[in-house]
C-alpha cells in the first residue's frame, strides 16, 4: 500500500520542500530543488521520485514547474564534493537551491536527519519525499534535472553508459572505470575511485 502523503502542521506558513539527488552516486554533480507549491492548484501523483519511472517523473516535473507558487535548482560540482566531502556539497547544493527561489519561504522542510544552515526555520523529515507534497515535488524535480546531465555526459563521454547508470555504482560503471579509466566527472574522494588513483594511473 503506497505512503499517504500528509502536509505538515501549520498549512498557512509558506514553506518550501527540499530534496537532492545523486549524493550516492560516483560521478556527476549532486543537485538539489526547492518547492514551494500552490495549494490551490494540487497536483496529483506526487510521490518519492524513486518509485516512479522516469516518463512520470517527467511528466510531473512539467507540472510542478507550471503550478508551483516557486521552484528552484542548486548544484554543487564534483570538485566542490571532493573538497568539501559529500554531506557538505549535498548542503551547498541545498542552500542554493532554497536562496534562488522568488519566494522566501517561512520555513523550510527537507528530507533526511540533518539540515544545512538556512536564514529561515529548517526542518528535517526522515522519508520526506514520501510524506510531504513539497519535499515529493522537490525530490522529482532534482531526480529529473541529474537525470538530464548524466545523459548529456553520455554524450560527452560515449564509453561510458551514464544514460543508463547516471553514475552511480553499477556493475557496468565498474567494468568501465577497469576498462577505461577515470573521468573528470568522476568523484575522486570516493572509495571506488580513490583506488584507482596513483602514480600508475593518475586521476
Amino acid at each position: 500500500m503506497p505512503t499517504t502523503i500528509t502536509q505538515p502542521p501549520l498549512p498557512c506558513v509558506l514553506f518550501a520542500g527540499v530534496d537532492e539527488a545523486g549524493r550516492g552516486a560516483w560521478s556527476g554533480p549532486v543537485i538539489a530543488a526547492a518547492v514551494i507549491l500552490d495549494a490551490k492548484k494540487p497536483i496529483e501523483g506526487l510521490a518519492d521520485s524513486k518509485k516512479l519511472s522516469a516518463l512520470k517523473r517527467e511528466f510531473l516535473a512539467h507540472v510542478i514547474k507550471e503550478r508551483a507558487l516557486a521552484w528552484s535548482i542548486g548544484a554543487a560540482t564534483v570538485d566542490e564534493i571532493d573538497r568539501l566531502n559529500i554531506l557538505q556539497a549535498t548542503f551547498l547544493a541545498m542552500q542554493r537551491a532554497v536562496l534562488s527561489l522568488t519566494l522566501t519561504p517561512e520555513n523550510v522542510l527537507i528530507d533526511g536527519n540533518s539540515t544545512p544552515k538556512l536564514p529561515m526555520p529548517t526542518q528535517s523529515i526522515i522519508r520526506g519525499d514520501s510524506k510531504i507534497p513539497a519535499i515529493s515535488a522537490a525530490s522529482i524535480l532534482a531526480k529529473v534535472e541529474r537525470d538530464l546531465i548524466m545523459v548529456c555526459h553520455h554524450h560527452d563521454y560515449p564509453h561510458y553508459a551514464f544514460h543508463r547508470h547516471k553514475g552511480y555504482g553499477t556493475a557496468k560503471h565498474s567494468t568501465e572505470l577497469a576498462q577505461f579509466g577515470v573521468l573528470d566527472i568522476h568523484r575522486k574522494s570516493f572509495a571506488p575511485i580513490k583506488k584507482l588513483c596513483g602514480p600508475r594511473r593518475p586521476c
